[in-house]
C-alpha cells in the first residue's frame, strides 16, 4: 500500500506543470490578483524608469546648450525675445518665466528680492516636473515585497488546507502550492529591485540637476 501510494506522488510530481503560467491558472482568487498587481506595477515602473532615463539625458543637454547660448548673448532681454514660444527644457522655461515676471514688474524697488523670490518658486516648479513619478517608484520599491509575501502567506495557507483535505503529506501534494506562494514572492522582488535601484539614481540625478538650476539662478542674479 505504501508503495502504491509512493509510486502515485512520484507520479503526480513528474506530470505536474511548474511553468509560470500554469502556475498563475492554478493559483487562487486573492494570489492571482496579488501577480497581476505586482505585474501592473512592474511594468509601469520600466516605463517610468525608460521615460525618466532619456528625460534626464535630454534635458542635461538641453540645459548645456542653453547656457551656453545664455552666456554668449550680448544682453538677458535681447536672448530672451530670441527665444521659441515653445521651450521643453527647465533651465530656458525658469530664464522665460524670471524674466516676464522682470518685464512686468512696474517697481524697480527691491528687484533682486523679487526676482529672487520667482526663481526659487520657478525652480521648485521645474522640479515638481522631474520628479513626476519619484512617488511611484519609491512605493513600489518599498510595498512590492510585502504584497508578494502576502501572496506567499496566502498561498502556503491554502497547501496547508490541501494537506488537511487530502490527508496526504506527499511532494505532489505540498508542491504545486508552495510554488505558487513563492511565485508571488519572486514577483514582488522582480517588480521593488529595479524600482528601488532607479528611485535613487533618479533622485541623485534629481539633487545635481538642481544645483545647476540653483547656480544658473545665482549667476542670473549677479548681472541684473
Amino acid at each position: 500500500m505504501e508503495a502504491d501510494i509512493s509510486s502515485q506522488a512520484v507520479g503526480l510530481a513528474s506530470s505536474a506543470d511548474f511553468s509560470l503560467a500554469n502556475l498563475f491558472i492554478r493559483a487562487d482568487i486573492i494570489v492571482k490578483s496579488v501577480i497581476i498587481l505586482l505585474i501592473a506595477c512592474s511594468i509601469y515602473s520600466w516605463a517610468i524608469i525608460i521615460h525618466k532615463i532619456k528625460q534626464f539625458k535630454k534635458i542635461n543637454i538641453s540645459s548645456e546648450e542653453f547656457e551656453e547660448k545664455f552666456w554668449r548673448s550680448k544682453s538677458a532681454e535681447t536672448f530672451y525675445n530670441s527665444l521659441p514660444s515653445n521651450i521643453d527644457d527647465p533651465m530656458a522655461s525658469l530664464f522665460k518665466e524670471s524674466m516676464q515676471g522682470l518685464l512686468k514688474s512696474k517697481s524697480k524697488m527691491n528687484l533682486v528680492e523679487k526676482m529672487s523670490g520667482i526663481l526659487e518658486i520657478g525652480i521648485e516648479k521645474q522640479m515638481s516636473k522631474i520628479e513626476k513619478g519619484f512617488t511611484f517608484l519609491a512605493t513600489v520599491g518599498s510595498t512590492a515585497p510585502f504584497i508578494g509575501l502576502f501572496g506567499t502567506v496566502w498561498g502556503i495557507m491554502n497547501s496547508f488546507q490541501s494537506i488537511a483535505i487530502s490527508r496526504n503529506t506527499s511532494l505532489a501534494i505540498v508542491a504545486p502550492g508552495i510554488a505558487e506562494a513563492l511565485f508571488a514572492t519572486a514577483l514582488g522582488l522582480l517588480a521593488a529591485i529595479p524600482a528601488t535601484v532607479a528611485y535613487n539614481r533618479f533622485n541623485n540625478d534629481s539633487k545635481k540637476y538642481s544645483q545647476k538650476l540653483e547656480s544658473f539662478s545665482k549667476r542670473f542674479l549677479s548681472i541684473i
